[in-house]
C-alpha cells in the first residue's frame, strides 16, 4: 500500500508517521508513506497557495491550481484508488471504513487549511471527503495522521498479533469489553473470577455480554446500527 500526503504543514506529519506501529510497518515494506508539501507545487516566488475568497468572506482560500499540479504529478506515476480530503464536513471516519481502504492500493489524502479550499477541487479532483468528528481544527494533518494509523494498523504484519486488531472496540459495532493483567489482586480489586477460571468458552461469552452491556451504557446509538 502507497499512501500520499498533501500539506502546507509537513513538519506537523513527521512525528505521528515515524513512530510505533507506522514505523515498523514501514520498516518492514508494508506500506510506503509519503508527505508532499504543497508549496512546492507553486508557480509564484512566494510559494503562496491561497488568496482571498471571491465575494467577500472572512479568512484565505486555498488554490485550486497548486492542489491540482501535485495530484496530477501524482496520478502521472501511479493510479489511486481514492484522493480524499479531510474536512470538517465529510463523512464521519469510522473503523468500518478504515477496514475497507486497508484493502486498497494507493490513496491520496489532501490536508485543508486556512479557512477552506477552492471548491472547484472537491468537485473534480476529490473522490471522498472524511471528518474525524464534529469541531474544526487548525488544518487536516491531524486528521490525515488518523485516518493512516487507523488504515496502516489493519495492514497484515503490521502489529505483532493480527487478531489484537480483529477484536478491537467498533470491529463488530461493539465497544471492548473489559480487560485485565497482573495481579490478579491490587489493594483488593480483584479480577473477575472467569477471567482466571481457564473455561474458554465461558470467558468468551463473559466477554460478550460486557461489550453488549458497555455498548449499550456508553455507545446505544452504535447497537441501533
Amino acid at each position: 500500500m502507497r499512501i500520499d500526503i498533501i500539506t502546507v504543514l509537513p513538519e506537523m506529519l513527521e512525528s505521528p508517521l515515524g513512530c510505533s506501529i507506522l514505523k515498523r510497518a514501514r520498516d518492514k515494506g508494508l506500506v510506503e508513506l509519503e508527505v508532499h508539501n504543497l508549496r512546492d507545487y507553486t508557480t509564484n516566488r512566494h510559494r503562496k497557495v491561497d488568496d482571498y475568497p471571491f465575494g467577500g468572506d472572512a479568512g484565505m482560500v486555498m488554490q485550486v491550481e497548486p492542489v491540482d499540479r501535485c495530484i496530477s504529478a501524482l496520478k502521472e506515476q501511479r493510479r489511486y484508488d481514492e484522493v480524499i480530503f479531510t474536512a470538517p464536513d465529510g463523512e464521519v471516519f469510522n473503523q468500518q471504513m478504515a477496514n475497507q481502504m486497508s484493502m486498497l492500493e494507493n490513496i491520496i489524502i489532501l490536508c485543508g487549511h486556512y479557512k477552506g479550499i477552492d471548491y472547484r477541487i472537491r468537485e473534480h479532483l476529490i473522490t471522498r471527503e472524511i471528518s474525524v468528528g464534529d469541531y474544526v481544527l487548525t488544518g487536516g494533518e491531524m486528521p490525515a495522521a488518523i485516518i493512516t494509523d487507523a488504515i496502516v494498523r489493519l495492514l497484515p504484519g503490521a502489529i505483532g498479533d493480527e487478531q489484537s486488531a480483529l477484536t478491537d472496540s467498533f470491529q463488530d459495532n461493539l465497544l471492548e469489553p473489559p480487560i485485565y493483567t497482573r495481579p490478579a489482586c491490587y489493594k483488593g480489586w480483584d479480577v473477575p473470577e472467569i477471567l482466571l477460571s481457564g473455561h474458554q468458552a465461558k470467558i468468551d461469552e463473559w466477554r460478550h455480554e460486557q461489550a453488549v452491556a458497555r455498548t449499550r451504557r456508553l455507545r446505544p446509538d452504535l447497537l441501533e446500527e
